[in-house]
């Protein structure tokens, strides 16, 4: 069984409600439930049984220091703090545990200020602009070895 954490970072409480046009109509809970399913079919032995929302970055840094020596995985996605919060960039750097940035739209398509993620450079690998898509192919990509 390969274990996979889901971390999610401020204002995502807000999908459904929040610029529908960027981020769609679909909840947080609604996507959370959509990858359950779609691992099941695709993969049994994987579990994504932790799935979390955070406002604050304090709490979201103490979410990867525990799951990051216990989980097979982490998806990050970190919001507005994947273009300033180097505090997130060092919790990601000090943890074993492989993680991936994930952001539902695409930030090099929208405001200059979010070309740049200060977090990519320790994170395993980034997805954006796949909407939902981006946290199953995050998921996949972590429980696959070459």
């Amino acid at each position: 069984m390969k274990h996979i954490a889901v971390l999610n970072g401020p204002n995502l409480n807000l999908l459904g409600k929040r610029e529908p046009e960027i981020y769609g109509t679909e909840t947080l809970d609604d996507i959370r439930r959509w990858v359950e399913t779609e691992l099941k079919a695709i993969d049994p032995d994987i579990d994504v049984s932790e799935w979390h929302q955070y406002n604050n970055e304090g709490d979201m840094i103490d979410a990867i220091h525990r799951h990051g020596f216990e989980q097979d995985g982490i998806v990050l996605n970190p919001g507005a703090w994947s273009h300033y919060s180097y505090a997130l960039r060092d919790a990601i750097a000090s943890v074993e545990t492989p993680v991936i940035e994930v952001h539902l739209s695409n930030p090099h398509a929208r405001e200059e200020f979010r070309d740049r993620s200060v977090i990519a450079e320790v994170c395993a690998g980034r997805i954006t602009g796949l909407g939902k898509n981006g946290y199953l192919l995050a998921c996949l990509a972590l429980t696959r070895t070459e």
